[in-house]
């Protein structure tokens, strides 16, 4: 395969894409959420966009892939006026939209390659869980964070399972209850990031990452990958999985969702 094949160049400024991505001569994958307008919320069209990058990118010889949010934010969690209108739905629109949001995280955390999230600004609900399912976690200083669902009247249940694994069911007995927002020195403090670097240095530390991955075995990264997840939370059976993607399904009957919820 030619090397302008398997190339996608990523054009931040015009490009209407919810999702972009590129791989580069090295097989590293970029992988960008790309609605800023609206701190780059998931709606239906930014899940099935992932959806098909993973489709194409699993066709790829990767090494490593690098998970970024475009504009000021990495992720601010569910797209409230998307989310309002499923909800409103059918039961079947309901599951549906549940099953593809749990499937985008779980494609993510099962990656055989290892995954490097850089986030900055908003990190709410399914961005939490989104970098959860993430092997490494580079945060800029202002970042902050919170495991929302809660708050908007859903059970983040797709999410638990990978927050537990990454902070530990005591921290998210308290975080996914409360649905507070925390700094970046508590998510650090937790485990939800590994490290903490200015803004204007993010990209950089992602590329030093990227660059220790590269150093490494391929087969054995991806043997060590597999044994860890083995005894994972998120290592589930497909009964579970339905039951979870059951519990997190909007409802009409829940609290109304706030308006404000992704201002800063």
């Amino acid at each position: 395969m030619l090397f302008g094949e398997r190339f996608q160049q990523m054009d931040h400024a015009t490009s209407t894409n919810p999702v972009l991505w590129r791989v580069d001569e090295r097989s590293v994958a970029y992988v960008t959420l790309n609605r800023p307008q609206v701190y780059n919320a998931y709606n239906g069209e930014m899940i099935a966009a992932l959806l098909a990058a993973f489709d194409k990118l699993s066709r790829e010889p990767l090494r490593v892939a690098v998970i970024t949010g475009n504009g000021r934010n990495f992720q601010a969690g569910a797209d409230i006026s998307w989310l309002d209108a499923v909800r409103r739905s059918s039961q079947q629109d309901n599951l549906r939209a549940s099953r593809m949001t749990a499937e985008a995280i779980q494609r993510l955390n099962m990656l055989s390659i290892p995954t490097v999230a850089l986030v900055q600004g908003a990190c709410f609900g399914g961005g939490t869980g989104m970098i959860a399912a993430c092997d490494i976690v580079i945060a800029a200083d202002n970042a902050v964070f919170s495991i929302a669902e809660v708050r908007i009247g859903v059970a983040g249940t797709i999410i638990i399972p990978q927050l537990n694994d990454a902070i530990g069911v005591r921290q998210v007995r308290r975080y996914a209850l409360t649905a507070e927002r925390f700094e970046v020195r508590e998510a650090h403090r937790i485990g939800l990031v590994h490290e903490i670097v200015p803004l204007a240095d993010l990209q950089a530390a992602g590329e030093r990452i990227v660059d220790h991955l590269l150093a490494n075995g391929p087969e054995a990264i991806a043997q060590t990958k597999a044994c860890a997840l083995r005894s994972a939370w998120s290592n589930l059976k497909d009964d579970m999985v339905a039951e979870l993607i059951e519990g997190h399904a909007p409802n009409a009957k829940r609290k109304k969702l706030p308006k404000d919820l992704h201002r800063s």
